[in-house]
């Protein structure tokens, strides 16, 4: 099953895409079919990969390039004991205040962490990767960064992954790698704050509510509405037997407690 199920349409919609920094006129994929990959351990014995594309970077390093009209396709591998404090973000399409402010917003690695101590999940992959939030080249997130993800998530023996992205293009993005994944036998699950896109796309198992870019996992700071989105997720990545999406509940909650006076 192709990535990009009609990519020399694509190809030439895009050669023909003004590079509106609004997206204006961008050629968005429309799949109409999704590989699927069955769970085959339950989630306390799953090695967890996770996936962000906030443009997140170790201080001192480059940060990705958001200026390439195809996008920038490096991969940055990032260890867990890096600290909040030492990562950088270069952001487009989304804005970085809530990420900066508490990057388990956008990179839930203190949240993932709680999980594997407390056996939900079994273990967090040592490192998360990282990827750059403008990439609007599809047939190159296809070709090249997809494959040289998976190399790299196999040789670590993951048994699944979670991507969590930033912005709207980074939706396509992630939809699309999702994709190759599951292709390739490593089931995912997607969060989305962005159903028409990742409609289109059709990543296997997307869950999505209406939250807010640059914080796609959860407000800053609110360490029971991160914990809440994150748990119905990956809880979901056993239950899904065929490619689709569910709606979290997460949002119906929050308001119960907005009433209340609770955060």
């Amino acid at each position: 099953m192709e990535l990009i199920e009609k990519q020399p349409e694509f190809a030439s919609r895009f050669a023909r895409w003004r590079g509106d920094e609004k997206l204006v006129g961008y050629p968005f994929v429309d799949n109409v079919h999704a590989p699927f990959t069955p769970v085959k351990r339950a989630l306390p014995m799953m090695n967890l990969a996770l996936i962000s594309s906030a443009g997140a970077h170790i201080d001192g390093t480059e940060p990705f390039d958001l200026e390439s009209r195809d996008g920038d396709n490096d991969i940055r591998e990032i260890p867990n004991e890096v600290e909040a404090a030492n990562l950088r973000y270069a952001a487009k399409g989304y804005d970085p205040k809530a990420v900066q402010e508490d990057r388990n917003s956008q990179i839930p690695v203190d949240r993932l962490l709680e999980y594997e101590a407390n056996a939900v999940v079994g273990h967090l992959n040592d490192c998360g990767w990282s990827l750059s939030p403008c990439i609007p080249n599809a047939a190159m997130v296809a070709a090249d960064i997809t494959p040289r993800l998976i190399d790299r998530l196999k040789r670590y023996q993951v048994q699944a992954a979670l991507l969590i992205p930033a912005s709207r293009l980074c939706h396509h993005t992630l939809g699309i790698i999702a994709r190759g994944l599951e292709q390739n036998g490593i089931p995912t699950i997607m969060i989305s704050v962005d159903r028409a896109v990742t409609d289109r796309v059709r990543p296997p198992r997307t869950a999505y509510y209406d939250g807010e870019f640059g914080s796609v996992a959860g407000q800053p700071n609110w360490k029971q509405h991160q914990l809440r989105i994150l748990d119905e997720t990956l809880r979901w990545i056993e239950t899904f037997d065929q490619p689709g999406s569910r709606r979290l509940v997460v949002e119906l909650e929050t308001q119960v407690e907005a009433a209340r006076g609770e955060r």
